[in-house]
C-alpha cells in the first residue's frame, strides 16, 4: 500500500498528515509507530489522518495518534497544521474553517500575515470532564510524585493536562516528574505536563511532557492550558505571550468561561509517498 503524506510542524512540534479523502488509511498500531520513528520511519511527534466531514455545518474531520500509536483527543499544533495544510491544497473554502475531532469542533483562521489562529473552546475545570479523580479544586492539587509532594493545576483543553509552576524554565524537572505525572492514577486516560514560570502577566515560558510523546518543542493544547491556570490564579493577564523551545504562541482569553484563542506558525516541511 502506498500513501501520499505531508510533514508539517507547529514550532518544531512535527506531525506526519494523511489526506484520507481519496486514498484508503488505515494504520495499525505498529504501523504508526514505524512512521513515527526518527530512525527507521519518517519521524514525528504525531500522525494526523484528515477525513471528509461527518456532520452537516463541518469541513473535515481528522484523527490524532501520539509516536506511541494511541489516539487522542486533541493538539493545538496539530489543529493549526491541518488548517495550513488544506490551504495549500487549495481546500480550504470557507473563514473559518470548521474541523473535529473527537474531542470536539474547532474554527480555525487562516491570517493575512501567515500565521493560524484556532479558537479552542472554553478550559474545562470539572474533575470528571478532564479526566481526574481529585477534587474540584483542579487549580491548585497536591500529587505525590516520586517521592514529592507536587503541586499542580489540572484543565481539560480537549485533552488534560497538568501545570506545574517553576522558578527556572532552565531547570524544571520535565525528564524526571514528567513520566511519573503523566502515568498517575488519579488521570485514568493519562495526561500532558506543562512546566510554566510566570515572568510577568503577560509573559511565561512553557516546557511540556506530552501523553505517549516526551518532551515536545511546542504544545498548542498546553500553551492555552498553562494560560488558564494562570488566569485562574490571578497570576495571567487577557492576552499572553508563551514561549516555548521551538518558538512563540500567543494566547488571548478575556476570563473564566470565554474561549481561548491561540495564535503560531504551521509550516510545511516536505511532501512524499510512503510504503506499509
Amino acid at each position: 500500500m502506498r500513501l501520499q503524506f505531508a510533514k508539517m510542524h507547529g514550532l518544531g512540534n512535527d506531525f506526519v498528515i494523511f489526506d484520507a479523502r481519496h486514498q484508503n488509511v488505515h494504520l495499525s498500531g505498529e504501523q504508526l509507530r514505524w512512521i513515527a520513528d526518527r530512525k527507521t520511519g519518517i519521524g514525528c511527534d504525531q500522525i494526523i489522518v484528515i477525513t471528509p466531514a461527518s456532520d452537516a455545518g463541518i469541513d473535515y474531520n481528522y484523527k490524532i495518534y501520539n509516536a506511541n500509536g494511541t489516539e487522542v483527543e486533541q493538539c493545538g499544533n496539530g489543529a493549526r497544521c491541518v488548517g495550513k495544510f488544506l490551504a495549500l491544497h487549495g481546500l480550504a473554502d470557507t473563514d473559518p474553517l470548521t474541523i473535529k475531532t473527537i474531542s470536539g469542533i474547532y474554527r480555525v483562521h487562516l491570517r493575512d500575515d501567515g500565521l493560524v489562529t484556532i479558537d479552542m473552546g472554553i478550559p474545562i475545570f470539572e474533575p470528571e470532564k478532564i479526566p481526574f479523580t481529585g477534587s474540584a479544586e483542579v487549580s491548585d492539587q497536591v500529587l505525590a510524585v516520586a517521592g514529592q509532594q507536587v503541586k499542580i493545576g489540572v484543565v481539560c483543553m480537549g485533552n488534560p493536562h497538568a501545570v506545574v509552576q517553576v522558578d527556572d524554565i532552565n531547570h524544571a524537572p520535565v525528564t524526571t516528574l514528567g513520566p511519573g505525572i503523566e502515568t498517575h492514577t488519579m488521570f485514568p486516560n493519562h495526561v500532558n505536563v506543562g512546566f510554566m514560570q510566570i515572568l510577568d502577566t503577560r509573559h511565561i515560558a512553557l516546557r511540556v511532557f506530552e501523553r505517549g510523546v516526551g518532551e515536545t518543542r511546542a504544545c498548542g493544547s498546553g500553551a492555552c492550558a498553562a494560560v488558564a491556570i494562570g488566569q485562574a490564579r490571578g497570576q495571567l493577564g487577557a492576552c499572553v505571550t508563551v514561549q516555548l523551545p521551538g518558538g512563540e504562541l500567543q494566547i488571548e482569553c478575556k476570563g473564566t468561561g470565554e474561549p481561548i484563542f491561540m495564535t503560531g506558525a504551521a509550516q510545511l516541511s516536505f511532501e512524499g509517498s510512503l510504503t506499509l
